[in-house]
């Protein structure tokens, strides 16, 4: 082992036993923001990390490339219990804002102190494979770089009282050496086998929805399944995300790791974004599939455009996220129809939703308004989402759920956790769902779920339905 790894691992596992847990953190957090003229390749610094921080890193795109941040090691964690998760993450942070120091040139957001994470979708299930995220985790980490159109900064995060002005040299340190390497991303194992959880009866659940939905019980109901992948070998999160970034570009790319798991995706759906007063969301519902012909790829997607069922499942989506937003908004903006937003294997009806905040509104409380939308639950929410417990069978984790940061200025976006799965060892967990109504019909259901299993299937290697 060399010398300069010997340090850095002191350095880190020392950190870590002194900073991962919030209840005895009684001192400042310290802060230290910079510009730097290197621009590493983000992809590459996230497997840089490997070496120094495996299991304890994150990376996190928006779909325009406006914003991504590369992070590493944590200087605070928490994790959802059950109950509020919102509120309780909420609550956290605001008693560590209270106890910041920040040191950088201006402000600027995404930088600085900034929260990562995600919630459980359902914070009343009990956990499976999910053991290692529970009902939701985020972090503080301590190297985050941010990467804006023009410029990188870079953020170092230290707990006064622990090894004082000290740390920061050392962050510094390491950092440096991150953006130094240029490390191969060895390539996925083989897939052994790629199988479907209980696709008949996912079927049979469709059907029974839309009974429930023509008896009057509901509107509409979401209904997921799962797929489990084998590989040859221990399935890494580097390779995967470097396959999303170059086939899935023009969505959200996270990844989430907690020590040899990770939750990774490439989700077309923004939950909110809040920069200031300014407020973005997304009302995304209806979908059909892409082609390789440019004609017939244009007559699908008016055919989506056409669609009673599909337009009604969106109208779904819209009405809510009005009736949500409002009492938060001075001015809401929502356009009268859906557009088409074009995805590599699929199309979806997306209406954007812009606002200005008339009061003091948090980015988390505006996610616990929101979630679930019924693009991801259904309409009534809460009996939607008594049917999915009963109907589904399995946790779906964070699938579905809220992803993403806040900075301690209250900025922060969070996009909606699909076309994603769970890596385990030498296993990936795959999710998919779908918006039922009463003229859904459980064959043509199964078969646009399978549309959407292909952006992770592919990434991971597998053959796409």
């Amino acid at each position: 082992m060399s010398q300069k790894y010997q340090f850095l691992q002191h350095v880190l596992t020392k950190e870590k036993a002194e900073l991962d847990g919030p209840a005895s953190f009684t001192g400042k957090l310290i802060s230290s923001v910079s510009k730097i003229k290197e621009k590493p390749e983000p992809v590459g610094l996230f497997a840089a990390g490997a070496k120094y921080f495996k299991g304890d890193r994150l990376y996190w795109k928006d779909p325009g490339d406006n914003t991504i941040f590369v992070g590493f090691g944590h200087v605070r964690a928490y994790h959802v219990r059950k109950g509020d998760g919102f509120a309780q993450i909420e609550k956290q942070w605001n008693q560590l804002t209270d106890r910041i120091e920040i040191h950088h040139v201006q402000p600027e957001p995404g930088t600085g102190p900034v929260l990562f994470g995600g919630f459980a979708f359902d914070q009343s299930m009990e956990k499976k494979e999910w053991q290692a995220f529970g009902q939701g985790m985020f972090r503080i980490p301590q190297i985050l770089f941010t990467f804006k159109k023009d410029t990188v900064f870079l953020t170092l995060n230290f707990a006064e009282g622990g090894k004082g002005q000290g740390s920061l040299k050392e962050l510094e340190h390491t950092a440096r050496t991150l953006m130094e390497q240029r490390p191969e991303i060895a390539p996925l194992p083989p897939v052994l086998e790629a199988k479907e959880v209980g696709a008949d009866e996912w079927k049979a659940a469709v059907a029974n929805g839309v009974q429930l939905i023509k008896q009057g019980e509901m509107d509409k109901i979401v209904l997921a399944r799962k797929m489990e992948v084998a590989f040859a070998g221990t399935a890494q999160p580097d390779p995967l995300l470097k396959a999303l970034s170059e086939q899935q570009h023009d969505s959200y790319v996270y990844v989430l790791e907690k020590g040899d798991e990770s939750f990774s995706g490439a989700s077309p759906e923004r939950l909110i974004q809040k920069e200031g007063q300014h407020l973005l969301s997304t009302c995304l519902a209806g979908s059909i599939k892409r082609s390789r012909d440019e004609a017939e790829d244009e007559r699908l997607g008016k055919r989506l455009l056409r669609d009673a069922k599909n337009q009604k499942e969106h109208r779904f989506v819209v009405s809510m996220i009005q009736k949500v937003l409002e009492p938060f908004c001075s001015d809401l903006l929502i356009p009268d129809a859906p557009v088409l937003l074009k995805m590599r294997d699929i199309q979806h009806l997306y209406t954007p939703v812009k606002g200005v905040t008339s009061n003091q509104a948090t980015l988390f409380q505006l996610a616990k308004a929101l979630h679930p939308t019924p693009a991801l639950g259904g309409i009534p929410r809460n009996r939607a989402m008594e049917t999915i417990r009963r109907l589904e069978g399995m946790d779906r984790g964070l699938y579905g759920a809220p992803i993403g940061w806040v900075d301690y200025m209250g900025n922060g976006e969070l996009c909606v956790g699909i076309r994603s799965g769970l890596l385990k060892k030498n296993r990936a967990y795959l999710y998919a769902g779908c918006g039922v109504v009463a003229d859904s019909k459980p064959e043509e259901e199964y078969k646009e779920t399978g549309i959407k299993f292909r952006p992770m299937l592919r990434a991971l290697g597998g053959k796409s339905f």
